[in-house]
């Protein structure tokens, strides 16, 4: 019963985060990054505090492969980020 409970709950954030971000104005798209990029960055350090621990094989697996796919993240929102700002410099 419980799965039933986190499917339920997995599919409705996935339609709200959907909702909201597609609402989003195009002028906030820059800022909205930055701050996703930041919530990545905390993301990565409970990662590698799993990683590092002495868990069972499964744990450390799990939070190594979450070090990555956070630090993909975070690498490539920043050079997203630095793309969009780059629109905006004078040449």
């Amino acid at each position: 019963m419980t799965g039933i409970y986190l499917l339920f709950i997995l599919i409705l954030s996935i339609f709200v985060g959907f909702e909201i971000i597609r609402k989003v104005p195009a002028t906030l798209h820059t800022p909205l990054m930055s701050g996703a990029n930041a919530i990545s960055g905390i993301t990565l350090i409970g990662a590698l505090s799993l990683a590092g621990g002495e868990n069972q094989h499964i744990a450390t697996w799990l939070g190594f492969c979450a070090v990555m796919l956070a630090t993909v993240n975070v690498v490539g929102g920043y050079l997203v980020t630095d793309r969009m700002l780059a629109m905006f410099k004078k040449r």
